[in-house]
C-alpha cells in the first residue's frame, strides 16, 4: 500500500459514463450456507485456521449476478452492453430482514467500542452489541488523532463492528453531551498523563456484532473435466487426495445482505457467489433520507463504507492520486490526516474465458489491495458527494471500479478538533 514511485494521471481522460444516482436497495437471503472462501482450496494437509476467508462477497459479485441475468434475458451482445454499461452496486452491508432501509454499514474507525458479552440485540438475540467508549477527532495543532479527553487511546477494543445507517447524522454531525461527566481517571506513576475510562455518549446508537458465523466442513474433490467426485481408486497415481475444505458461512435466518444498485433487477432465486449457492433476492426502492445522505458534500472530513481500492494496475494506494513528493490525496486536494487499518486482498473474477467448455474457470482480475471500510479522510479543501466523482479517479480494468462502489463515503463533520470547538 505504500507509494513507491509518482502516480499521475493521464491528460487524456476516459469516456464519462452516465451513471443514474442509487435508486434500489437489494437484499439477498441465503437458502443454505454461502461460500466463504476466497483464492485457491486448503490442502488435505493443512485443514486448520482461517486462510483465504471472505465474507460478505463483494459488490463485484452482485455486479457478476447483474451480468449473468443479463445474458439469459437479452441475447443481443449490443443491447446486452448497453443495458449494463451505467451499472453502479455498492456493499456489502447487511439488515435484519422485516427492515432492509435501516442496514448496517462499517463503524468508522475514529469511534472505538466495546462489545458487551452480556448484552445483545433485542430484535436480534444471537447478536452481539456495544457501545462507543471514546471518539478520536484529528488535531491539526499537534497533528494526531487524540480523544474526547485530548489523551491518546490506551487498551483493547472491539473490530468489525456496524452501526446503523439511520444513525449516521447522529455520529457524524451531532454535538455530543458525554453522560459520564465525572469519568474514572487513573494517573500514571508520574501523575503528567491521565486515561480515560468507561465514558459513553447519552443515548449513543448501538453498535452490534456479525450476523454470520464460519461452518467449515469437508467435500470431495470433483474432476477437472466434469462435475462428478473423484474416485479415489482410479486417482491413485495423484496424492492430493478426495477432500477439499471449504469455508462456509452461516447467516443468521433473521438479517440478509444488503446492497445498492442504481438498476433493477426481478425478484427471484439466482446462483451467487462461489459454488453458485442458491439465494433469494428482492429489489426495492430507496428511501427519500438515505438518497439525501448519499447526495450530500463530503466536505473536509468523511468516512468510507465500502472497500476502497486505489491506484494504478501495478501497485494499490490509499487515495486516488500519489504526487512526485509521495503525497496522498484526490487530484489538487491533499490528505491531511488518515485513520485506517491493514489493507485486505481485492480481487473478482472478470467473467471472460478463453476456454468454450460451459462452466469453465473464468479469469481473474489482478490482485490488488483494498482500504478497509471505516478508513476516515481528512482533506486539505472540501469534497463533493461520491456519486458526483469522476470515473478517472478509480482504477480501470475492463470497466471503471466506480461501477462497484469503490470507495462509497459518507460525511464525518466531527472528525476535526476544529469543527468541534466551533460548535
Amino acid at each position: 500500500m505504500q507509494c513507491l514511485e509518482t502516480q499521475k494521471f493521464p491528460e487524456t481522460r476516459m469516456s464519462q459514463i452516465n451513471r443514474p444516482p442509487f435508486k434500489y436497495v437489494i437484499t439477498i437471503e441465503p437458502l443454505g450456507l454461502l461460500y466463504g472462501s476466497a483464492g485457491r482450496f486448503l490442502s488435505p494437509e493443512n485443514l486448520v485456521g482461517r486462510s483465504g476467508t471472505s465474507f460478505p462477497p463483494s459488490a463485484a459479485t452482485l455486479s457478476g449476478l447483474f451480468a449473468a441475468h443479463a445474458n439469459a434475458s437479452t441475447p443481443n451482445e449490443e443491447q446486452r452492453n448497453e443495458h449494463l454499461k451505467p451499472l453502479q452496486v455498492a456493499g456489502p452491508f447487511w439488515a435484519k430482514r422485516d427492515n432492509p432501509q435501516n442496514f448496517l454499514v462499517p463503524t468508522p474507525f475514529n469511534y472505538i467500542v466495546n462489545m458487551d458479552r452480556d448484552r445483545h440485540c433485542e430484535e436480534i438475540p444471537k447478536i452481539k452489541t456495544g457501545r462507543v467508549k471514546q471518539k478520536l477527532f484529528w488535531h491539526p495543532d499537534c497533528q494526531k488523532w487524540l480523544n474526547q479527553c485530548n489523551d491518546s487511546p490506551i487498551g483493547k477494543f472491539a473490530k468489525n463492528s456496524w452501526i446503523h445507517i439511520e444513525d449516521w447524522n447522529a455520529i457524524a454531525f451531532s454535538d455530543w453531551r458525554w453522560a459520564c461527566l465525572q469519568a474514572s481517571r487513573k494517573l500514571t506513576p508520574k501523575g503528567k498523563q491521565s486515561i480515560v475510562t468507561d465514558w459513553q455518549v447519552a443515548d449513543w446508537p448501538q453498535v452490534c456484532g456479525e450476523p454470520w458465523k464460519f461452518v467449515p466442513h469437508l467435500h470431495p474433490r470433483l474432476k477437472e473435466d466434469e462435475r462428478r467426485v473423484v474416485d479415489p481408486q482410479e486417482d491413485e497415481e495423484n496424492d492430493r487426495g478426495s477432500l477439499f475444505l471449504e469455508n462456509g458461512v452461516q447467516l443468521d435466518p433473521d438479517c440478509c445482505l444488503v446492497y445498492l444498485s442504481n438498476t433493477k433487477i426481478p425478484n427471484g432465486c439466482y446462483r451467487f457467489g462461489g459454488e453458485g449457492h442458491l439465494v433469494d433476492l428482492r429489489c426495492e426502492e430507496i428511501g427519500g433520507v438515505l438518497q439525501t445522505l448519499l447526495s450530500v458534500p463530503l466536505g473536509r472530513s468523511f468516512a468510507t463504507i465500502t472497500p476502497a481500492v486505489w491506484g494504478s494496475n501495478r501497485r494499490s494506494l490509499r487515495a486516488p492520486e500519489c504526487d512526485e513528493n509521495d503525497n496522498l490525496g484526490w487530484p489538487g486536494n491533499a490528505i491531511e490526516a488518515l485513520l485506517t487499518q491493514r489493507p485486505t486482498p481485492y480481487r473478482y473474477r472478470l467473467g471472460n474465458s478463453n476456454d468454450p467448455r460451459p462452466g469453465a474457470p473464468k479469469r481473474l482480475s489482478r490482485g490488488r489491495y483494498a482500504v478497509p471500510p471505516g478508513t476516515v479522510y481528512v482533506l486539505k479543501d472540501e469534497l463533493n458527494c461520491w456519486e458526483d466523482w469522476p470515473d478517472e479517479w478509480f482504477p480501470k480494468e475492463g470497466i471503471s471500479y466506480k461501477r462497484f462502489g469503490c470507495g462509497l463515503s459518507l460525511p464525518m463533520g466531527t472528525a476535526i478538533a476544529e469543527s468541534r470547538k466551533k460548535n
